[in-house]
C-alpha cells in the first residue's frame, strides 16, 4: 500500500481487516527499525505513531550516526563496540542520508584530553569500533590543528586527534527505514494516538487509538505490542500498570544554527565547554550547528523549548573555543530542542547516564524498549524482532528467519554502497543541472533522495502549481511518497528547511500551506491550526524560553 495520507482512510481500514503478528508503538528511528526487521521475517506489522514520524527524539539529535567515543571515558566498551560497528552499517545501506565527516579533537593544556590519553582513547576506539583502515585516527601537532580550523583557539593548543564520525539527517534516516519497511509489506500511519490498551485473559491484545487528523477512534488487534514511544514509553508502561523497576530519566539537549558567513566553520570539531561538558560544532551545507546541552527535563515532552540559558551556556562556549568570531545572540539564525529518553541511574548526572538500551516486559506481555542511540537502531531492532519471533514460534509452532538488515539498502540507497553511491551523485548531479538546477541544489535534492531522486526530478518536470518548480517536486513526493500531511511534516522532516534554511521556509510557507490544503481538503478550523503550529515552531526556533 502506497505511503501516503491520500490513501489514509485505505490505511486504517486494513489495519482493522488485518491479523498483525506485531503492532509498534511510535514511529521514530527505533520504530522504523523493528518494522523494517519484522516485515522482511515475514511478519504483519504495523507502525502507529501520535505526532508525524521521527518527530521526537529523531529529528532532534546531533544529526551524528557516531561510535561514541565519549562512552570510552565511562568505560562502556560494549557500546562502543556495538554502535561502531553498526555505524557502517548504516552507512553502507543509506549512503545518500550518512556520510563521513572527519572530526577534530583539540587538546589544551588543562583541558579533558591530553596527547597521550586521547592517542590511547582513538587507538582502542579504531579496534573496538572496527574502523577501516582508511578513517583511522590521526594525532595532528598543534599547527597542523590550526591549518584545519584557523578560527580555533590558539592559546594553550597541545594538538589534537583526528577521527571519522559520521554524518546524518536523523529524520530522513527514519523516513527511508519506514519507506523501506512499508515497501516490504509493513503498514504505518502517523497522527495515530495510542489512548488505551486492549487486553484479553490478562494479556495485551491490542490498543485504542485516537485518529489526530479528525478525532475518530479505532481499535487494532495484534499477537504482539511493542512499546517503542521513545520519551513515552514510562506514559505506556503506567497504562499498562508495570511502570516499576528501572525507570526513564529524561534529558534535554539543544543546537544552536548560524550562517556560514558569520561562523565560517571548516572542519567538524568536538570540544570541551567550560565546565566540562563536550560539545561539538559542526559545518553542513552553508550553515554551522552546534550543541548539545545535557540537562535534566521534566517539562512538555512533545514540545521541549530552547531556554535563555541553553542559548547562553552554547554561545559562551563558541566564544571560548573560536574567540575571534564573537557569536553573539543576533547571530542564532535557528535552533532545536530535543530530549533523550535514558535509563535512569541514581547519583549520576545527565552526561554520565549510561546511552545503552533495556527491553522490558511486563505481565501482560507488553514489550517495552528504551535508551539506546540512534546509530545501534538496526541492532535493537533485531534484539526485538528476535524476541518477539521466539516467542510467536513457541506459542505457534512457527519458524522464522534470522534478521534480513544488515546488508540490505534502505529507501534510496540502492546505489551499491558507498562506493557505488559516489559514481551515482555525479550522474544525477549532472542530470539536474542538465535541467536547468544550479549545481548546489541538485547536488542537496540527490543527498536528500538518493536513488528515490528520479521521482522528484519528474515532479518538477511536471510542475504546473503557484509554487516554486523544485518546491512543487519535493512537496509533491512528500505527500505521494512520504506521508506527510501538515506543514511542519515537510518544512522539519521531509527537508530539515526549518532548521537549515529558515529563510526558504519564510519565503514558501503560504504556497505550501495553500497547497496541501487543497491536497487534503481541510476545513478552515484545520488550516489555520496547522498554520499556526508552523509559525510556532519558526517562532520557538529563533525565541528561547526565559
Amino acid at each position: 500500500m502506497q505511503f501516503t495520507n491520500l490513501n489514509r482512510t485505505a490505511i486504517k481500514e486494513t489495519f482493522q481487516s488485518e491479523s498483525l503478528d506485531l503492532l509498534v508503538i511510535g514511529g521514530g528511528i527505533t520504530g522504523a527499525g523493528i518494522a523494517l526487521d519484522a516485515a522482511t521475517r515475514g511478519l504483519k506489522v504495523g507502525v502507529v505513531e501520535m505526532q508525524d514520524f521521527a518527530a521526537g527524539t529523531s529529528s532532534r539529535s546531533t544529526k551524528l550516526v557516531h561510535g561514541g567515543l565519549r562512552y570510552l571515558k565511562q568505560f562502556e566498551i560494549g557500546v562502543v563496540a556495538e554502535v561502531g560497528k553498526e555505524r557502517e552499517i548504516v552507512y553502507e545501506n543509506g549512503p545518500h542520508v550518512t556520510t563521513p565527516e572527519w572530526m577534530l579533537l583539540p587538546f589544551y593544556k588543562g583541558g579533558n584530553f591530553g596527547a597521550f590519553t586521547t592517542s590511547v582513547g582513538l587507538k582502542v576506539y579504531d579496534f573496538l569500533a572496527g574502523v577501516k583502515k582508511g578513517e583511522r585516527r590521526k594525532m595532528l601537532k598543534p599547527h597542523e590543528v590550526s591549518n584545519l580550523e584557523p578560527l580555533i583557539k590558539s592559546e594553550g593548543l597541545k594538538g589534537g586527534g583526528y577521527y571519522v564520525e559520521y554524518k546524518t539527517d536523523d529524520a530522513r534516516l527514519t523516513l527511508e527505514v519506514m519507506k523501506k519497511a512499508v515497501e516490504q509489506g509493513a503498514l504505518a500511519l502517523n497522527y495515530m494516538k495510542v489512548t488505551d490498551l486492549l487486553y484479553e485473559n490478562k494479556s495485551v491484545s491490542g490498543v485504542i487509538c485516537e485518529d489526530m487528523t479528525d478525532g475518530s477512534v479505532q481499535e487494532i488487534k495484534a499477537k504482539k505490542i511493542v512499546n517503542a514511544a521513545g520519551p513515552w514509553v514510562d506514559e505506556l508502561r503506567e497504562v499498562d500498570g508495570s511502570k516499576k523497576g528501572k525507570t526513564l530519566q529524561l534529558t534535554k539537549g539543544i543546537h544552536l544554527v548560524f550562517d556560514a558567513q558569520r561562523f565560517p566553520l571548516k572542519q567538524a570539531v568536538y570540544f570541551d565547554s567550560p565546565d566540562g561538558r563536550m560539545i561539538f560544532a559542526i559545518p553542513r551545507d552553508g550553515k554551522a550547528y552546534v550543541g548539545t546541552t545535557d540537562t535534566t527535563y521534566q517539562g512538555d515532552i512533545a514540545q521541549p523549548k530552547m531556554t535563555v540559558d541553553d542559548r547562553d551556556y552554547i554561545i559562551e562556549a563558541i566564544n571560548h573555543m573560536f574567540p575571534e568570531v564573537n557569536i553573539s545572540t543576533d547571530d542564532v539564525e535557528s535552533s532545536w530542542a530535543g530530549i533523550r529518553p535514558l535509563i535512569h541511574e541514581e547519583g549520576k548526572s545527565p552526561s554520565e547516564i549510561s546511552r545503552k538500551d533495556e527491553i522490558f516486559q511486563s505481565d501482560s506481555g507488553f514489550i517495552s524498549i528504551a535508551g539506546g542511540k540512534l546509530t545501534g537502531y538496526r541492532k535493537m531492532a533485531e534484539n526485538i524482532v528476535n524476541l518477539v519471533t521466539k516467542q510467536l514460534s513457541e506459542e505457534e509452532d512457527l519458524s522464522f528467519p534470522n534478521s534480513q538488515t544488515k546488508h540490505m539498502p534502505i529507501s534510496g540507497g540502492d546505489a551499491n554502497g558507498s562506493k557505488g553511491f559516489e559514481s551515482f551523485l555525479q550522474d544525477r548531479i549532472s542530470y539536474g543541472v542538465e535541467h536547468g538546477l544550479k549545481e548546489s541544489v541538485a547536488r542537496k535534492l540527490v543527498y536528500r533522495y538518493g536513488t528515490n531522486v528520479d521521482e522528484v526530478f519528474n515532479n518538477m518536470k511536471n510542475a504546473n502549481s503557484d509554487l516554486d518548480p523544485v518546491v512543487y517536486a519535493c512537496l509533491r513526493y512528500a505527500i505521494d511518497q512520504e506521508q506527510a500531511y501538515k506543514p511542519v511534516d515537510f518544512f522539519v522532516r521531509r527537508t530539515g528547511a526549518l532548521f537549515f534554511e529558515i529563510d526558504w521556509v519564510l519565503d514558501h510557507k503560504e504556497s505550501v500551506i495553500a497547497f496541501m490544503r487543497n491536497e487534503f481538503n481541510w476545513t478552515k478550523e484545520q488550516t489555520n491550526t496547522y498554520q499556526k503550529e508552523l509559525e510556532e515552531l519558526i517562532y520557538e526556533a529563533t525565541n528561547p524560553v526565559e
